[in-house]
């Protein structure tokens, strides 16, 4: 997005589209978990642990997949054909892309119910809760607000690092990604086992 024309129109709203999405899909997803009683219902308290467990494993396996599809040394790794339109985008399209990726994709869409019912198996108090949703939404949009205001702070020479980075990622991006979904997988399963072994 930050490579596009109107970078600094798109990245922004980009960004304001991600928060959106999380905000509204943590929202959501903390409240249907809530009424179901997951803090108070061991039956419910037990599904929310056993399908963290199943999206645990299902990273692990997609980290095992992206490890062993990628590019081999020297390769030139393929770029997603949803990149190569980015350009195009106007910044509403663009906005409606960072609602999509943060609140539709499955990586995230798991991510974002782990951690808004692992809220509610806690049974905090609404502050608490709102405090800690919160928290999450602003963890979980470093990674997109950083390189952004990075973009719109640091003129020609955060350009040619995010360059830079860039280049680094489309050569590493299986990688990275197999790294990430195994932490991702660990952790979901971790959090998912407690529950139920008490």
């Amino acid at each position: 997005m930050l490579f596009s024309q109107r970078a600094r129109v798109k990245g922004p709203l980009f960004l304001l589209g991600w928060v959106v999405a999380l905000c509204a899909v943590s929202g959501v997803i903390y409240a249907v978990s809530d009424e179901s009683n997951a803090s108070t219902s061991s039956s419910a308290s037990d599904t929310i642990s056993w399908l963290k467990i199943v999206f645990g494993v299902l990273f692990l396996l997609l980290a095992l997949r992206m490890y062993r599809d990628r590019p081999a040394p020297g390769a030139e790794p393929a770029m997603p054909k949803w990149m190569s339109g980015i350009d195009a985008l106007t910044p509403g399209k663009v906005f409606v892309l960072g609602l999509l990726l943060a609140g539709v994709n499955p990586k995230n869409l798991i991510l974002t119910f782990g951690a808004a019912t692992g809220l509610a198996q806690l049974g905090l108090s609404t502050t608490d809760v709102v405090v800690s949703l919160i928290v999450f939404v602003v963890v979980g949009s470093l990674t997109i607000a950083g390189p952004v205001l990075y973009y719109l702070l640091g003129g020609e020479r955060a350009k040619r690092e995010l360059d830079q980075l860039k280049g680094w990622l489309s050569v590493h991006n299986a990688a990275v990604m197999a790294v990430v979904l195994l932490v991702l997988g660990v952790d979901l399963i971790a959090k998912g086992l407690p529950p139920l072994t008490s």
